[in-house]
Order: structure tokens, then C-alpha cells, then sequence
């Protein structure tokens, strides 16, 4: 007997690139539906926070639609989670992109702008990353390639967070694990063949 899909939530706060998120999910083998009440969230067996546009403007949406709290709340109980670009950067305390707009603070940290001195800004393409570790890599190559969008990046303050790193100007985080959470710089959902493994190994680590 097949096992049944994970029942998994993509949070839709009015903005993020969820029809390919979802799409990229129900393909790794997920049973996909968006959230956007709180009480949604009780069914779910992972919760996935994609993002696309300012750190500031997300967290707004986020509060104003009621699912900040219960999602900080999730975080805290340790419950899985996969954050993509926003997703990932709202993880922590603060941004540089938007000065006074506070983070989950659920890891310790912050994010900031690439510095430029002649790098394109942003930071648009396939890259490679350096370093991987940990569970949603299994059985990828050394130095996969992934597919970023993106003009800020976190700085975790405790390195043992980073689950892989990318080179553009100097290395930076390009994700991050802890327990049940895991989170990244780059997009899975457009990352081909590299992408879809990825999402498929986040989804065996819900047992």
C-alpha cells in the first residue's frame, strides 16, 4: 500500500511565486493547498513560506492577513518548515531593505545587501553551492547547481545554520537548517531536476 501524500501549505499572503511552488511540490509527490487563515494551518503536516519582493512589504502582508503569529508559533514548536528567498530572510531579525520592519527573529542573524563593487546586483542565474549539508541534499552532487533571484542574503550569527553556501563576490548562506526547519536563498521550484530533488528530500523528512 502507497503511502499518502504529505499534506503540505503553501502560505499565500498576496504576493510570492506560488503557482510554480505548488506545481513544483504536487511533483515531488505532495498533496499541495494554500494557506491563508491560521486555522488552516492545523491539518498540515509542513508549512512552506515562499516570498518574492521587499522583506518589509511580506512581513506586513503577513500580519495584516493573521498569519504572522500563528506561523511564529508554528516556528516555535518546532513544527517542519520550508522557507525560499523571503521565506528564508524573514527567519531572521532584521533586513537592510527594510530598516525597522522586524524578522521572526527565529534565527539569529540578519540580512543584507550585496556591496556591489562590480557584481551585477541583483544576483540573477544558475550558481553553484559549496558546502552542502544535511537532509534536503541527499544523494545530490557535490556542487549542485541552483537557480537565484535575489539583491540581499542572510548573514546567520551562528554558523552551524548554514546547510550550504554560494560564491558571488565572497561566499554567503544560501540556506540554512535547524531541526525541523530548513530554508533557502535560491528558488527549488525553478531549479529543474536539482529543485524537484530537493523537495522531494524535504518531504522524506517528514517520516
Amino acid at each position: 500500500m502507497l503511502d499518502a501524500p504529505k499534506k503540505i501549505g503553501v502560505v499565500d499572503y498576496g504576493s510570492g511565486n506560488l503557482r510554480s511552488v505548488c506545481k513544483a511540490l504536487e511533483t515531488a509527490g505532495a498533496a499541495v493547498g494554500l494557506v491563508t487563515t491560521a486555522v488552516q494551518l492545523d491539518s498540515l503536516e509542513a508549512v512552506v513560506l515562499p516570498g518574492v519582493g521587499a522583506f518589509g512589504d511580506c512581513a506586513r502582508n503577513l500580519r495584516n492577513s493573521g498569519l504572522w503569529e500563528p506561523l511564529s508559533e508554528w516556528l516555535d514548536a518546532g513544527r517542519p518548515y520550508l522557507g525560499i528567498c523571503l521565506g528564508y530572510q524573514l527567519l531572521f531579525e532584521s533586513s537592510e531593505e527594510s530598516p525597522g520592519c522586524k524578522g521572526f527573529g527565529f534565527l539569529p542573524g540578519r540580512v543584507v545587501r550585496f556591496a556591489g563593487n562590480g557584481l551585477k546586483v541583483p544576483h540573477i542565474g544558475w550558481n553553484s553551492l559549496l558546502n552542502i549539508r544535511g537532509p534536503i541534499y541527499q544523494e545530490l552532487p557535490d556542487n549542485p547547481y541552483f537557480y537565484f533571484v535575489h539583491s540581499y542574503f542572510p548573514i546567520p550569527a551562528d554558523e552551524g545554520l548554514v546547510s550550504a553556501q554560494c560564491e558571488y563576490g565572497d561566499n554567503f548562506a544560501a540556506s540554512a537548517s535547524r531541526g525541523n526547519l530548513h530554508a533557502t536563498q535560491f528558488h527549488p521550484e525553478k531549479s529543474q531536476s536539482a529543485g524537484l530533488a530537493l523537495l522531494r528530500n524535504f518531504l522524506k523528512t517528514l517520516g
